[in-house]
């Protein structure tokens, strides 16, 4: 997978920073006050470049770079604006600021007595991301050994208590690789990320600590899982559902994790249109969140207990393929109308949500889908759709996202839109059609959940693979929700 940068913590030595070859960032408090006494003539120009027009202008979490710096070695000197009343979010965009430009070059970065140090690491960290698995010009450094593996950049912090900050920066680091892990499954393309490829990297998570299980098709017949199997009979590759385990707090019932893994969908019968097919291999991404946010707990060792479940399906065109007006029976009992073979999230969640409930009793359990277009007209690419059925659980989640800088937004659920999923031959059809689309895909879902059970959907479609780079990630996958997840479970599961 890939690595996050490598970061280390050292003490303040600005005797450094002249002879550096790499980039040297400073970390400022104000505008018109370095932290470090530079040579001369850099001195004079970061200071004569501060006092410009746009160096003024500069806000919390903003930069400016000054290229190949007078009476340094260094190839820049990048200079950080973060007050010391920066928030958290302030101090991750400065971080990121500076690893959106890493290179391969070592960087330095003089934090000081910024207090913020380690979220200034962990932006820089989340936005240098870079998925290059397939650039071939990457992999061949020299002509000596063109299979050597490309040189990972290198960051050193100097702050005042480097010990300190080093310990406290382990969690962030795991946090940083669940991203990472969730971010690699959603870039990955179909052909390489089947549903048995991408079952053997959750089994490989046994080495860190993770209990991992893995059910094939014809235990998913035996369980009665048949909208789930339904979903996959078009694809030659076979459906799973993968569950993951962690068990660090005690003899608390788990809180569940149910992702929606359809390595990729064409549609199925009701084939989508040509033009951005291409994207659908992020039609996985809940599931590589619940993966990514359990490597996360592994590394972490979290004093939770918390159960990962996904359905991996394939949803394709073929003579055995689904039909549109074909009724299925779902594990609960339930029987369901095919009316568009493209609303098949539903079927893999309506399967896995109910095994999981039936397995393992949760305290509270929380699914995610890249599961409708229609909250991508309602909520644009800023925020996911939280829906619930439990008011605790809701304001839990929604206070992580704002915590961890992750846009979540709660719709409403209700009776009043059952009418619109009623089918005249089964108990429901699968979809209400355009109308509040996002709700009533949520309200399908809610059927499957019983009765005094703690539940939350969050529909990531349009956080998932946004149309361009975010604050802390390159135009690609963001890895949304693993940094919601993961303080969620710290501040309402973690040690409880």
């Amino acid at each position: 997978m890939t690595q996050p940068v490598e970061i280390n913590f050292t003490e303040i030595a600005p005797e450094k920073l002249p002879d550096h070859q790499g980039r040297v960032a400073l970390i400022l408090t104000a505008p018109d006050k370095l932290p470090v006494r530079l040579p001369r003539a850099a001195r004079e120009a970061a200071l004569r470049a501060l006092a410009s027009k746009a160096g003024q202008a500069l806000k919390p979490g903003q930069t400016m770079e000054l290229a190949f710096p007078a009476g340094m070695a260094a190839e820049a000197l990048v200079l950080v604006m973060l007050p010391m009343a920066s928030t958290v979010a302030e101090a991750r965009r400065a971080g990121a600021a500076i690893g959106a430009r890493l290179g391969t070059a070592h960087t330095l970065v003089l934090a000081g007595v910024q207090k913020l140090a380690g979220e200034v690491a962990l932006g820089m960290a989340l936005r240098g991301y870079d998925f290059n698995a397939y650039k071939t010009a990457d992999k061949a450094q020299d002509d000596h050994d063109p299979d050597a593996p490309a040189e990972r950049p290198r960051v050193t912090f100097m702050v005042r208590d480097p010990e300190a900050l080093a310990k406290s920066a382990g969690d962030a680091a795991a946090l940083a690789e669940g991203v990472f892990f969730t971010r690699d499954l959603v870039n990955e393309p179909a052909n390489v990320l089947t549903t048995s490829d991408f079952a053997d990297r959750l089994q490989a998570m046994e080495e860190i600590g993770l209990t991992v299980e893995v059910l094939d098709e014809d235990k998913l017949a035996e369980l009665g899982m048949r909208a789930l199997l339904a979903v996959g009979l078009g694809s030659e590759t076979p459906s799973k559902v993968v569950v993951m385990r962690w068990n660090g707090g005690g003899d608390e019932a788990p809180l569940a994790l149910v992702g929606k893994g359809v390595v990729f969908d064409s549609g199925g019968i009701s084939i989508k249109p040509g033009a951005g097919m291409e994207e659908m291999t992020m039609d996985m991404g809940g599931a590589g969140v619940v993966a990514g946010v359990m490597r996360t707990l592994a590394l972490r060792r979290a004093k939770a207990n918390v159960v990962g479940l996904v359905g991996l399906v394939e949803n394709m065109p073929d003579g055995r393929a689904q039909r549109p007006g074909d009724i299925v029976k779902s594990m609960k009992g339930d029987t369901i109308e095919v009316i568009n073979t493209d609303a098949e999230g539903r079927l893999v969640l309506a399967d896995v949500l109910w095994y999981a409930q039936e397995r393992f009793k949760p305290r509270a359990i929380i699914d995610l889908a890249t599961l409708t277009g229609a909250v991508i007209i309602a909520l644009g690419h800023d925020n996911a759709g939280v829906f619930a059925n439990d008011d605790a659980l809701a304001d839990g989640i929604l206070a992580a996202a704002k915590a961890e800088g992750e846009g979540a937004w709660r719709l409403p659920l209700g009776p009043s839109y059952d009418s619109l999923i009623k089918s005249r031959l089964a108990d429901m059809k699968n979809t209400g059609g355009r109308a509040a689309g996002s709700i009533t895909a949520a309200q399908f879902i809610q059927r499957f959940i019983k009765d005094d059970q703690p539940w939350a959907h969050l529909d990531i479609a349009g956080v998932t693979l946004p149309p361009s780079a975010t604050d802390l990630a390159p135009k690609g996958a963001t890895g949304w929700g693993v940094m919601t997840l993961d303080r969620l479970v710290r501040d309402r599961f973690e040690g409880k």
